[in-house]
């Protein structure tokens, strides 16, 4: 948790700028909110219950802005004499119940206030008890003691208006800013993981599934995207307004806001004992996600399978589980939020307004605290808890959001090679292994003791069982694995000092299934490498002899292709991998299984074309078709993991060995092949390795 906070600050450092005006606008936007209660506050006790204070004769009759009419007489309230005014006689007017009264003197204390039948008003505290003749006022006359003080309460309602209006405003400029800078740390945290996701080794992709990689750039990262935009904003926004209440309570009052300060453990106790119980729910809940993810992407990617096996009562049997046990956390969580939720953080209110009825009411504060007061309290009070409310509302998408964010720091600190940039000169293509070994799992080698020479033009042909290792050499060769003991030279040079990209800027491979990427032909053969013009796509279809194909297409070069090209046949999509490896004109040209799955007429353009595809570099062919490989300059037979024969196809027949028993086979000879020795119907990968990636 403090590491992955760590990083979420980091990711929020690099855009401080538009948070501190954030800040700065939420800070204005808290204080003309809060300056509410405190407009409030002089409003009633000021100007509204004001009219109670006592009222003195005035001579300055002038004055009668401020000065009011009685029977012949002007009045004036106590707090508008300027200092050093003369005065004379006081007079009161009270409110008891709805009706207002003149007394035409002063009243020795307060209390208890009625109006008795014979025309008195008698006021009582404790055992004292007082009597006063009152005149009742009517609505114009004490329209007339109000007057005065409508000037300054319009003057405090604008002012009161303006103050709304300038929150309003600053507050949508600090949701805007704060939203607008949590969209570009999202934008710059999956920008960060894609680039993670190209330095990456192989091998992570091997034991992670697909779908797991991308709920983690999607659905993780649109969590941690919440966690800025809703969590940190109401979790930010709320704590200003919390501190800003209990400033502005000690202001008000100090005696009321110590009242209050209980509630500020009580809440950090509630998110304490919240992220205890809620962070294993939203563990489970997200490996969950990320297994449904994997899952549906392995049975879309395999639907012909699952339809032609009939399999989809199980894959569907096995969906429902995963399903079934995320819903079964998300109840657990939705029990814990419930539990929680702002439901109870409203019972505590009201405990606590319980309570302040209870402490003002029961202690002298009773006589000491004005109305305005109190009102302007109850109003902070509530205040208060409204942002309580909302920052436990949040505590579920916290959890969830930090969860998410512990999964993304954990791809991004997964250990990986940087893309470097820059270009090394041509391979000659002299590739030589000098007792290569290699193993996938500690132990268990796949390769042992593999020593054989490739000269620049060369075409070295690979053949062997499943398992053999051949896959496993151009692996190596390709870097996508280092080799654990020997070492493999290009042109002289260990290609362990070269970084991954320069190696492959010159190298290039051909899959049995090859992988099209969703645009169009043209773009599938230049993968939108500026250097590669139209010009030169054109002519490399044309050479690998996909004219006649091309042809048949409505769009020609421009044809759509969609995922994995799965409208084109697969002799279409082997020759658009075919041209692309000759647009790129690598030094280093990989041919794996790249004849296996085509038929016999495409295999005769493609073996044509091979003649212009290998001409000029160093070739590596992986074959099950012996025949394909009959020109080859040197054939290597491999048998779990060593080279057991090397030769031409003339030399390794007169030798009459395994290359000569499985040419033997192949070509319907059954006399005297042994066994062990049976023709592979269709290849397989080796425990571990990897195709379809260049």
């Amino acid at each position: 948790m403090k590491q992955t906070g760590k990083r979420l600050v980091q990711y929020a450092a690099l855009f401080k700028k538009p948070l501190l005006f954030a800040l700065l606008c939420l800070s204005i936007a808290v204080a003309t909110e809060l300056a509410g209660p405190f407009i409030a506050k002089r409003m009633i006790d000021t100007h509204i219950l004001g009219i109670e204070k006592p009222w003195y004769e005035t001579a300055s009759a002038t004055q009668t802005e401020k000065a009011v009419p009685w029977e012949g007489t002007f009045y004036k309230r106590s707090d508008n004499f300027a200092a050093g005014e003369a005065h004379g006689r006081e007079v009161r007017i009270l409110q008891v119940g709805s009706a207002f009264v003149w007394v035409d003197q002063a009243i020795t204390f307060d209390g208890v206030r009625k109006l008795t039948e014979d025309g008195k008003l008698t006021i009582t505290s404790g055992e004292q008890q007082a009597q006063y003749v009152y005149t009742k006022l009517g609505a114009a006359q004490l329209y007339a003691f109000y007057k005065p003080e409508f000037t300054e309460l319009m003057t405090l309602a604008g002012f009161y208006v303006i103050l709304i209006i300038v929150g309003a405003g600053f507050t949508y400029g600090q949701r805007y800013l704060l939203q607008s800078a949590a969209n570009r740390i999202i934008q710059r945290m999956r920008r960060d993981v894609f680039a993670q996701i190209q330095r990456l080794p192989i091998t992570y992709f091997d034991n992670q599934p697909a779908g797991k990689v991308v709920s983690r750039i999607t659905n993780d990262t649109e969590s941690v995207r919440d966690l800025y935009v809703q969590v940190l904003a109401n979790f930010f926004t709320g704590t200003i307004y919390i501190v800003g209440i209990i400033i502005a309570i000690f202001v008000l009052d100090y005696r009321l806001a110590l009242f209050t300060l209980p509630i500020i453990p009580l809440l950090l106790g509630w998110i304490v004992l919240y992220r205890k119980y809620a962070s294993v729910y939203n563990h489970e809940i997200r490996e969950r996600i990320g297994a449904i993810n994997g899952m549906i992407n392995e049975a879309i990617q395999g639907m012909t399978i699952i339809r032609a096996f009939r399999r989809q009562k199980e894959t569907t049997k096995e969906f429902d589980t995963l399903n079934d046990e995320y819903t079964m956390y998300q109840n657990k969580l939705l029990s814990l939020n419930s539990l929680t939720s702002h439901n109870l953080m409203n019972v505590v209110r009201n405990v606590f307004f319980f309570g302040l009825i209870w402490y003002v009411g029961g202690s002298s504060l009773n006589a000491l605290i004005s109305v305005g007061v109190l009102y302007a309290f109850v109003d902070y009070l509530n205040r208060m808890f409204h942002p309580m409310v909302g920052i436990v509302n949040q505590l579920p998408n916290l959890e969830r959001a930090i969860v998410s964010a512990d999964r993304v720091f954990e791809l991004l600190q997964e250990p990986g090679v940087d893309v470097v940039e820059g270009d090394v000169a041509r391979f000659r293509g002299h590739v030589q292994f000098e007792n290569v070994r290699f193993a996938y799992k500690e132990g268990e080698d796949v390769l042992k003791n593999i020593s054989f020479e490739a000269k620049p033009g060369q075409t070295v042909a690979l053949v062997g069982h499943t398992g053999s290792g051949k896959s496993s050499i151009l692996n190596l060769l390709f870097r996508f694995y280092d080799v654990q003991h020997g070492r493999i030279m290009i042109d002289g040079r260990d290609i362990r000092e070269l970084s991954k990209q320069e190696l492959r800027q010159h190298m290039g491979i051909v899959l049995q299934d090859p992988f099209l990427f969703t645009g169009t032909i043209a773009s599938n053969v230049s993968l939108d490498d500026p250097s590669i013009t139209r010009e030169r796509v054109e002519a490399a279809l044309r050479d690998v002899g996909a004219a006649e194909m091309l042809a048949a297409l409505p769009h020609g070069l421009d044809e759509p292709v969609i995922e994995k090209g799965s409208t084109l046949s697969a002799g279409q999509r082997q020759l658009i991998s075919f041209a692309r490896a000759l647009a790129f004109d690598p030094a280093i040209l990989i041919l794996d299984e790249a004849t296996a799955s085509i038929d016999t007429e495409t295999e005769a353009v493609i073996q044509a074309a091979l003649g212009v595809l290998s001409k000029g570099r160093t070739t590596f062919v992986i074959a099950h078709r012996l025949s394909t490989i009959r020109s080859a300059d040197q054939i290597l037979v491999l048998d779990h993991g060593e080279i057991v024969e090397r030769g031409s196809h003339e030399a390794l027949m007169a030798q009459q060995g395994r290359y000569f028993q499985m040419y033997q086979l192949q070509q319907g000879h059954q006399g005297g092949a042994p066994a062990t020795t049976e023709p592979e119907a269709a290849p397989e990968l080796e425990p571990g390795e990897v195709r379809g990636r260049a």
